[in-house]
């Protein structure tokens, strides 16, 4: 903090480190308020916050744009009906999700402990209609729209919102056109072996629910954008984006990369171990940036 006093006389500069609210120093005597102090509150900054760092802030413009979101995807909860027997609902709507690519499916089960009605909304799988009665539960039948625990689905199936853990109400496989494969089942049931989209393989438990078939909307990627209005009011519904301007682009006080006659990097593209905490975003430590190119054997041979 610098204060200047008018009395060129007096004049002198004080240097002091302030925590919480401003004092003056005054070895001469002069009353502070009559001699127009000037303090600067905070030390000069340099440069600009970059862009992943600003999306950490919860009140930036990169929240989500979630006000016409229909509602989560999710099971019902688990409970007594489902663990031991099944319980039948009916596919009364077929909706879209503003923000998803996967349609929902409006689905109404009757509350088996109150005189009510209970709404769903569940991923759509291709084949789902209105009308369909769907069954949800451990002695529910192998067929589309049903769920089922893993453990009791047979290896080879494909499924669609599969639970990381029991009761969580769907985690993997949600986006559209993707599913999960069960490829293996521990002999007392407690434990399931799948294969995700990715190709990953997963260990889950057994009583971890799943939906069988596949999400529907899988060619919507296949309908080209065609125009810039389109990808605009894609990526309005989700969040803050689109379009990304590339930091060679910019200048050196908006972005590290920026600058220089010619566009390049001119630096690392990767992130120390050893940064600090706001600085540690993008490809930390990597020993390799790039596309991963060729088969298994080259990933084997880079290893």
């Amino acid at each position: 903090i610098f204060f200047f006093f008018n009395d060129t006389a007096t004049t002198e500069i004080y240097t002091e480190q302030i925590v919480g609210s401003v004092r003056c120093v005054q070895e001469t005597g002069i009353n502070a308020e009559y001699m127009g102090i000037i303090y600067i509150k905070n030390k000069l900054k340099m440069g600009r916050v970059p862009r992943v760092q600003r999306k950490g802030n919860p009140k930036s413009i990169f929240k989500s744009h979630n006000f016409h979101r229909v509602a989560p995807a999710k099971f019902r909860g688990l409970d007594y009906a489902e663990r031991h027997g099944y319980i039948k609902g009916v596919v009364q709507q077929i909706v879209h999700d503003p923000g998803r690519g996967a349609p929902l499916a409006k689905v109404i089960f009757r509350d088996p402990y109150r005189y009510k009605n209970r709404t769903e909304y569940y991923i759509a799988t291709e084949g789902m209609y209105t009308g369909q009665f769907i069954y949800c539960g451990k002695k529910a039948a192998i067929q589309t729209g049903n769920v089922l625990p893993v453990n009791s689905i047979p290896e080879g199936t494909a499924v669609v919102n599969v639970e990381q853990r029991p009761g969580d109400q769907g985690s993997f496989s949600r986006a559209s056109g993707t599913y999960a494969t069960v490829i293996g089942q521990t002999d007392d049931g407690l434990k399931t072996r799948i294969r995700l989209p990715s190709g990953a393989r997963k260990t889950i438990d057994g009583a971890s629910r799943a939906m069988i078939g596949i999400v529907a909307a899988g060619a919507r990627t296949e309908k080209p954008i065609l125009k810039a209005g389109n990808n605009y009011h894609k990526f309005k519904v989700k969040r803050k984006i689109w379009p990304r301007v590339r930091g060679v682009t910019m200048n050196p006080v908006d972005h590290k990369y920026g600058g220089g006659n010619h566009q390049h990097i001119g630096r690392p593209s990767t992130t120390s171990r050893f940064a600090p905490a706001g600085q540690k975003v993008g490809l930390i430590a990597a020993r390799r940036t790039g596309r991963v190119r060729g088969g298994r054997d080259d990933k084997n041979k880079e290893k």
